[in-house]
């Protein structure tokens, strides 16, 4: 086996093996801590009695948060003069976001890349900055929803127990700091003369880094023709609050099928579901597991439980309903879509696998 060949299997395994092993990890070290302060019956009958009807509904909600996303995804490439049909790019965010539940390493981002490269001939570089634009929204969102929710939590006498919430909301806070960070970096760059590029792109017009400086400069770009754009930043920031809101409308009402109102109040429930909902997506972005799985129902019931009469069986019985119901949601519409776009899993492999796959547009 060649050089390469050895690379690409190191490669193949450690995306794999990485996911699994972390997956397994948080699953096992989750399943210890339920069994020894959860009563796991108590979990296992909130989940059989949960109220149908507001199932229904909240995947329902859930479902109506898709198309908004296609549609945040279409504006982001027409800004970038990319136009591709709300159709596929709903599609296409389906199947990448289901290949991230079940593929490790993030699979389904460059999954999509090369769905925008092989079907519309979206040059690779623009297709990952549009991803990177629609991620850095997603983290800004959940960080102004949690503020406001925690602040309005805070506001009503709650208190957040440090041994109950203290390592997802300082795991939350450093993910959405990161955000902000890259957030002023990026707009303070857009509006820069950027001087320093054609000197660099002289220097190594004739070296073999001269593609990747050309790719940096193109991502780049396309970058600021969004962040430059105040009614561009304006319209996928409103789509962006809306389908996070929509997030959180659904696991409130899973909350409010398992547990009802649990002797809170409706807002009560509302900024808390809110608070949960947020710091269990900031605290999931951290790969340590495929999916997610554990950590956002470690999150959201840490939450659930320290700002709310909630007893904890019944608030891990409520966020395993919620991500499941939303995965459900997630893997049924992504086989949809696949089938529609004719995409097979044999795709999937080979574009991760790929050792040129991320310079291939060069």
């Amino acid at each position: 086996m060649g050089r390469v060949g050895i690379t690409r299997l190191r490669t193949m395994l450690g995306q794999r093996w990485v996911g699994v092993v972390g997956t397994a990890f948080v699953i096992v070290v989750g399943i210890f801590i339920v069994v020894r302060t959860v009563d796991t019956d108590r979990v296992v009958e909130a989940i059989r009695l949960a109220d149908l009807g507001l199932l229904a509904a909240a995947t329902g909600i859930y479902t109506l948060s898709w198309p908004l996303r296609g549609r945040r995804y279409d504006e982001i490439l027409g800004e970038m003069d990319q136009r591709c049909g709300f159709g596929f790019l709903t599609a296409a965010v389906f199947v990448s976001q289901m290949v991230n539940l079940v593929v490790p390493a993030r699979a389904g981002d460059g999954f999509r890349a090369y769905l925008l490269k092989s079907r519309r001939s979206v040059p690779y570089t623009t297709g990952a900055a549009s991803l990177t634009v629609e991620r850095l929204f997603d983290l800004l969102a959940l960080v102004l929803l949690g503020t406001v929710s925690g602040m309005w939590l805070l506001a009503t006498g709650r208190t957040f127990a440090p041994d109950q919430t203290g390592q997802f909301l300082v795991g939350a806070g450093g993910v959405g700091s990161v955000a902000v960070v890259l957030a002023i970096v990026m707009l303070l760059g857009a509006r820069g003369q950027w001087q320093l590029t054609s000197r660099i792109r002289v220097r190594v017009e004739r070296t073999r880094l001269s593609w990747l400086v050309e790719s940096l400069v193109q991502f780049g770009g396309d970058l600021r023709v969004v962040v430059r754009t105040p009614n561009a930043l304006a319209s996928v920031g409103v789509q962006t609050l809306a389908i996070w809101v929509l997030d959180v409308l659904t696991a409130v009402l899973v909350l409010w099928a398992v547990a009802g109102t649990g002797g809170e109040s409706v807002l009560g429930l509302l900024m808390g579901g809110t608070l949960a909902v947020t710091v269990g997506n900031l605290a999931k972005v951290l790969p340590l597991s495929q999916g997610g799985i554990g950590l956002y129902e470690a999150a959201f019931t840490a939450i659930v439980v320290a700002v709310s009469p909630i007893t904890a069986a019944t608030a891990l019985a409520a966020a395993i309903l919620d991500h499941a119901l939303k995965n459900g949601v997630t893997v049924a519409g992504g086989v949809g879509a696949a089938v529609l776009l004719n995409v097979s899993p044999d795709a999937v492999d080979q574009e991760r696998d790929r050792p040129d796959a991320e310079s291939s547009d060069f």
